[in-house]
């Protein structure tokens, strides 16, 4: 998955866990940047009656880079608390929640947003509210009001929103860390042909689980550091973006129901750039060092970029189907064109049109260029499928992140930098089988984009 329970010690840790980030030019609002992360994977909609929420010993941070040394520029930072309105009580809300205010609901969160750039910190809000969470049509009959109420637009010119969301990834986890299955293939697999005759149906495993969204909408103007103009080739046009989660270094944990005590710096203990870096990227034995370093750290995992281990194992899970993968794999060739994609950004004169480029310094980012807009007739493949405003551009929520990454490790980018390399057949057909289509809560057209959070009481529904 994106990056949903991707390492160890951070699969113990749901609250602090960053799952999916998107970063991209506002379709609704083109003179902005929309950048949402999302943590507490794989919610289950009926979890009461202690439903999901942010906490309130994180810090969630959003992090900008604009003059491409994997250092932040520029961060928005979400710190919240939780109050109890009735300590009497075991219940989420004793009626229907109708209003942000309503005094049916007994457990709310509150958030402030901090901004802090030029070595300084700015809060632009205090004790903004978060929507409760989707629990059924008799507790939240109104639930798209909620989040409109819970939808603040700034004196600064940020609009924000912090709150449960329906799950947007799409992925077959059951069938991927099956011995890297692929449904669609399961007849090729080297283990599959003896158990299966012919291709499979996909399942997209983490459909109909919700996730808990801090999602800002930010001017350009707020993100890009200054220049005299911000063409597709200007290098000013370009940031890199990345998410973190941080906890205080030491925790007293108190006797007999006294509170816990913390004290001491933050430590960050999650981090998120690229889809599927920490996940498929970097080995299970430094997963939790990467999560706890800055991307300008991230030239000692650039081996695992130069010859990731994926790349060697599709021609062994598949026989035959990837030998020029097979050949190049072999010879130990240095992956410059995965390097370009996840480390560096695509630089110019490789693709026409394109580039996200942002230096030599080697950083797990998701860049974008905010000189490209939003497209006409978005392309699920992004950049692979000619649309230059999707991934690895950015990315945004209806992205096939999973599609785009097994083809670009499978060879289809390599021809970039090695025009002599001829990608193997199979390698432009290479997908789980899933797209949007098979994400039941369907995606906004505006801000905050994911779609409506799943509730308990239809979860599943009740007609199944």
């Amino acid at each position: 998955m994106s990056s949903h329970r991707e390492a160890p010690e951070i699969a113990k840790d749901p609250v602090a866990d960053s799952a999916d980030l998107y970063a991209f030019v506002s379709p609704d609002r083109p003179d902005s940047v929309t950048l949402i992360a999302n943590y507490v994977p794989l919610q289950l909609p009926s979890g009461g009656p202690n439903f999901f929420e942010f906490g309130d010993d994180v810090r969630y941070e959003i992090h900008i880079d604009n003059d491409g040394d994997g250092r932040a520029d520029v961060t928005y930072r979400f710190e919240f608390t939780t109050e109890i309105t009735n300590p009497n009580s075991f219940l989420y809300n004793t009626g229907p929640i109708d209003s942000l205010d309503s005094g049916n609901w007994n457990r709310r969160q509150f958030y402030s947003l901090t901004r802090i750039a030029d070595g300084r910190e700015h809060r632009l809000a205090h004790k903004l509210q978060c929507p409760p969470c989707n629990v059924g049509p008799l507790s939240t009959p109104t639930y798209a009001d909620l989040v409109r109420q819970a939808t603040y637009t700034l004196s600064t010119g940020e609009r924000v929103f912090a709150g449960q969301r329906a799950d947007g990834f799409f992925v077959d986890l059951g069938a991927t860390f099956d011995l890297g299955a692929l449904r669609p293939f399961q007849q090729l697999h080297v283990a599959g042909k003896r158990v299966f005759g012919v291709e499979g149906e996909p399942v997209n495993a983490t459909d109909r689980m919700n996730v808990h969204s801090i999602a800002v909408q930010v001017p350009l103007t707020r993100v890009r550091r200054r220049a005299n103009r911000y063409g597709v080739a200007d290098r000013a046009s370009v940031v890199g973006v990345w998410t973190s989660a941080s906890r205080r270094q030491v925790r007293v944990r108190g006797e007999r129901g006294a509170a816990d005590t913390v004290a001491g710096p933050f430590a960050q203990v999650s981090r998120l750039g690229n889809p599927l870096f920490n996940e498929v990227v970097v080995p299970m034995s430094e997963k939790d060092l990467w999560n706890s370093l800055p991307p300008a750290e991230d030239k000692r995992f650039a081996r695992f970029v130069e010859q990731p281990e994926l790349a060697a194992l599709l021609p062994a899970l598949y026989p035959g189907v990837f030998p020029n993968l097979d050949r190049l794999t072999r010879s130990k060739q240095v992956r410059a064109d995965l390097v370009a994609v996840l480390l560096t950004g695509v630089p110019e004169g490789l693709i026409d049109g394109f580039t996200n480029f942002t230096g030599d310094v080697q950083a797990d980012m998701l860049r974008l260029n905010t000189a490209i807009g939003p497209s006409r007739k978005p392309n699920r493949f992004g950049v692979l499928g000619g649309d230059l405003a999707g991934f690895p551009n950015g990315r945004r929520v209806a992205d096939d992140v999973v599609s785009i990454s097994l083809r670009a490790i499978a060879g289809l980018t390599v021809p970039l930098v090695d025009r002599a390399f001829r990608p193997d057949a199979a390698t432009a057909a290479l997908t789980p089988g899933l797209s949007a289509a098979d994400v039941t809560a369907p995606f906004l057209t505006n801000f905050p984009y994911l779609g409506t959070p799943y509730d308990g009481f239809g979860n599943p529904p009740a007609s199944s």
